[in-house]
């Protein structure tokens, strides 16, 4: 029996870690439910994602050698989904994941069923969420939160506004992926 990959795109600043980490917190004590620490060649820090990190150097290895389920580029970094992700899927189970928008069609490539959710938030909100962080200059976050508006609604099954409360995409988000548990039973 086939699980399922429910990957979560969105433009930077749009609230994917918020999302999942509220997504994780309501559903802690579900064994069957998988929430994927990506791997990506960035530091991790407090205010980024939780996430392994790599070297450069150590991704392309462990690329190499079959530890990633699915692995891509964007942002002048690497992510991947590691290969436990196919295990837990490949059991039956469900698995939750940051993804990125470009990665779609590779991920959708390494899984059966994959069902890809938008999350979206006004421009402003994501422009006030990206100066928050504080990694980029004003005109770098201009031109991130005119990407997103281009890239849109870019191969994704499902769409959820994150510009109200997290309570509200964080529920919503919830909702999918218990609505998906009662449809596999």
């Amino acid at each position: 029996m086939q699980g399922t990959l429910i990957v979560v795109v969105g433009p930077s600043g749009a609230g994917k870690d918020s999302v999942i980490g509220y997504a994780r917190e309501r559903l802690a004590d579900r064994s069957d439910i998988l929430f994927v620490r990506r791997i990506v060649t960035r530091e991790a820090t407090a205010e980024a994602e939780d996430h392994d990190s790599l070297s450069e150097i150590a991704f392309d290895e462990a690329r190499l050698t079959g530890r990633f389920a699915v692995s891509w580029r964007a942002n002048g970094l690497s992510y991947a989904l590691p290969a436990s992700t196919m295990d837990h899927v490949g059991r039956g189970g469900t698995a939750i994941a940051n993804g990125s928008r470009g990665a779609i069609e590779d991920i959708r490539a390494a899984f059966a069923n994959v069902i890809v959710v938008g999350l979206t938030a006004r421009p402003e909100i994501i422009a006030a969420r990206l100066s928050a962080r504080g990694r980029e200059t004003a005109q770098e976050i201009g031109l991130r939160v005119e990407r997103g508006l281009k890239l849109g609604a870019y191969g994704q099954d499902i769409t959820i506004d994150n510009s109200a409360e997290l309570r509200t995409a964080g529920e919503a988000l919830v909702s999918i992926i218990t609505g998906r548990l009662s449809l596999a039973s």
